[in-house]
């Protein structure tokens, strides 16, 4: 792999090409959109109060990382607790404990990408019903409970890549309640990313076992834990994108052969080599790696909360381009599309809302310019009352952008709660 790819692969290579693209839009020189750097301020305000109206004045010590593990804590149930619980009863170690929820969040976070605005998981022995990214963390729960990622034998609760494999639309339609009158966006995509990840799980032994097992990552960072107990994220990261770049669809952007993952070419970024004569197979080239990432951020958490390990060089994750907190900047108007590609995106919809493929440069304009307004936005925090807290963007993530962007959703478009601009993609992008 030559230099170029492997730069594409990195969380380097998003920051700083994301940045390059928020330069371009602060020169008016976007394809797509116009940013309204004026209006910035007023969404840094509206996050800001969000976070202090849930963790103020004095909780902001118990914001969470972004990540899975809230998921499963909605409706105010404690399921992570109960399982952990279960586990301690049948003699399973804390280390057995970080394992298993580390299999348990691989087939989770994989799994959730836009559910779609109408699907809902009730969840069994109540009439709790839940949508989204909290019904999709949910419903694997029951899944994972259940064996529906294993194999027969003693133990249900595990994933082992030998089962999936052989993953089944059956499956999945079962676990998720899906029907007709219950659709689930990009169902055959997402059975195949899982048959993939089983597959790419037994070709990596030295990871992860004879029988694939996502658990035995814990060992393998343990293994090479500093003499501070301090586990590198770069480390996690190279071990993520080794397993997870080879299951991707075969739709997604290769160089040269190499598939390169959630990475796509943008118009602006070309237009720019062009013109300063820097052209190369990879200088129009946009990276995210937002699902990899969203798996990178949710698998700290077990590491730190059973194990009491840390993390060094965490602070090298971005931002996540997705629909809530992209769509935080569009409905607060510090973007909005210029008046060609409104049009083009309503004329796709038939409706209200503007819609483009999930890899058009419409979005992925949209994507590069939220990873950057992302940092901004951490940045712009220091200088609120919220400064001495020294939040991680993992934490405004968590606290504030993704909450943002899920309210301002509810609150402008009540009915479907849906982004202000619409994304086609086929469930393995958001």
């Amino acid at each position: 792999m030559d230099a170029e790819i492997k730069y594409l692969l990195s969380l380097q290579a998003v920051r700083e090409r994301a940045h390059r693209v928020l330069q371009l839009a602060e020169a008016d020189k976007l394809t797509h959109f116009d940013y309204h750097k004026d209006r910035f301020d007023s969404a840094v305000k509206y996050v800001t109060n969000i976070i202090k109206r849930d963790f103020g004045p004095d909780r902001y010590h118990q914001i969470p990382p972004h990540g899975r593990w809230q998921h499963f804590e909605v409706g105010g149930t404690a399921r992570i607790q109960d399982l952990r619980a279960r586990w301690e009863a049948m003699g399973y170690d804390k280390v057995e404990q970080a394992r298993s929820l580390v299999d348990l969040f691989f087939v989770s976070v994989l799994l959730d990408a836009g559910a779609g605005d109408k699907w809902r998981f009730t969840e069994p022995g109540g009439n709790l019903s839940i949508g989204r990214s909290e019904g999709i963390a949910v419903a694997t729960l029951h899944m994972f409970n259940q064996g529906e990622f294993s194999i027969p034998s003693d133990r249900n609760d595990v994933v082992l890549g030998a089962a999936l494999k052989d993953f089944s639309e059956a499956t999945l339609s079962r676990g998720f309640q899906i029907t007709e009158n219950n659709p689930f966006v990009g169902v055959p995509a997402r059975v195949e990313l899982i048959r993939s990840l089983g597959r790419s799980l037994l070709n990596l032994p030295d990871i992860f076992g004879d029988t694939g097992r996502p658990g035995n990552l814990v060992d393998y960072l343990i293994a090479r834990a500093d003499d501070s107990n301090r586990l590198d994220f770069k480390v996690l990261w190279e071990t993520l994108q080794s397993v997870l770049l080879p299951i991707w669809p075969s739709s997604r952007t290769r160089i040269d052969g190499h598939p390169i993952g959630d990475a796509w070419p943008l118009k602006v970024l070309a237009d720019e080599a062009k013109h300063a004569g820097h052209e190369s197979k990879c200088a129009h080239i946009q990276p995210f790696h937002k699902l990899t990432q969203w798996l990178a951020y949710s698998l700290t958490v077990p590491f730190e909360r059973l194990l009491g390990v840390t993390w060094k060089n965490a602070e090298i994750a971005t931002g996540l381009p997705e629909y809530r907190n992209g769509g935080l900047f569009v409905d607060l108007g510090v973007l909005t599309l210029k008046n060609e590609s409104r049009q083009r995106g309503l004329a796709s919809s038939g409706g209200a809302l503007p819609a483009f493929e999930a890899t058009s440069d419409e979005i992925v304009e949209w994507r590069a310019l939220t990873v950057a307004l992302l940092d901004q936005l951490h940045a712009a925090l220091q200088g609120t009352e919220l400064g001495p807290e020294k939040l991680s963007l993992a934490q405004v993530l968590e606290s504030g952008s993704w909450k943002a962007g899920r309210e301002l959703a509810a609150e402008n478009r009540p009915e479907t709660k849906s982004s202000p601009i619409l994304i086609l993609g086929d469930g393995t992008l958001f």
